[in-house]
Parts: C-alpha cells; sequence; structure tokens
C-alpha cells in the first residue's frame, strides 16, 4: 500500500523539523524529569503530578512521530516549476465572488495550513477546486455551506 504524500512548501517543511528539534531537544527532557520529580512523591496510583507529565508525554510522543511521518512523506512544491499564472501548493492566489471584495489565500499542504493567517490547506474545498486554474477562469466553488462561483484574478508565488 503506497504511503500519503504530504505536500508543502519548502517553508512548511522547515518549520516542522524545527518543531520536531524542539519537541525532542527540550520539551522531551523537560517532561522526562517532571516525572522523575513525580514519583519521588511515592504512591503513584494517587499522584496527579505523574499522571499529567505521562499524558503530556504520550501527547508530545504522538506528536513526534506525526512529524517524523510527515517528514519522510513529504513532497516539497517547487512553485517555480509550475505556470505563473497557476494556482498550485505554495503559491497565494487572490479570487473574487461578484462584486465582494477580493479573497487572498496561501493554499499549502495540511500541515502547514492556518486559515487565520490566509494559508488554506489543499485539502479544503476551496484549494480542491481552485487547484489547476488560472487567472481569469470563472471557478464553482462546492462547500458544505453551499456553492458559489468565483473568478481568479491574480496568482503569485
Amino acid at each position: 500500500m503506497a504511503e500519503k504524500r504530504y505536500p508543502m512548501t519548502a517553508e512548511g517543511k522547515q518549520k516542522l523539523e524545527q518543531e520536531l528539534e524542539d519537541l525532542k531537544l527540550k520539551k522531551r527532557p523537560e517532561i522526562i524529569e517532571r516525572i522523575k520529580v513525580a514519583r519521588g512523591f511515592g504512591d503513584l496510583s494517587e499522584n496527579s503530578e505523574y499522571s499529567s507529565a505521562k499524558d503530556e508525554q504520550s501527547i508530545v510522543e504522538s506528536r513526534i512521530s506525526e512529524i517524523m511521518t510527515m517528514l519522510q512523506y513529504a513532497d516539497v512544491v517547487d512553485v517555480n516549476e509550475v505556470d505563473a499564472n497557476e494556482v498550485s501548493v505554495g503559491k497565494k492566489v487572490t479570487f473574487q465572488e461578484d462584486d465582494d471584495e477580493p479573497e487572498t489565500y496561501q493554499i499549502v499542504g495540511a500541515a502547514e495550513s492556518d486559515p487565520m493567517n490566509g494559508k488554506i490547506s489543499n485539502d479544503s474545498p476551496i484549494a480542491k477546486s481552485l487547484l489547476g486554474k488560472k487567472v481569469g477562469d470563472q471557478v464553482s466553488i462546492e462547500t458544505p455551506g453551499g456553492s458559489f462561483i468565483v473568478k481568479i484574478t491574480n496568482v503569485e508565488n
């Protein structure tokens, strides 16, 4: 069975690598120390500090594993290999619905998604509809809230 690929920008990959390093070199040792100290408090079955540290350790180890998998199967996208007017992962796209204000988003891999800062996942309904389209195209976007038609007005690296 083929493993899932994780498209991402070079910047997104670098952020994941930094997060992984931080988790391994800072967070993990801090938690191990907390567990060691909590063990010294005696009976582990009634030791909330120990339970809390073990829960946090589980979360951190899961995140480390998740990041390692994403990095192992990362597809770093080079926006310069795609037509300058074509929407692709890593590019910013501006579109407009009728007379509404234009909206601009950068399409990124799911690992980098941050809609509040204008970065939408390539797996989102909006991005799926826009990928591969070009400046000037009219695009129908199907979302859980309904469908709407937009015009792509700009694409930039």
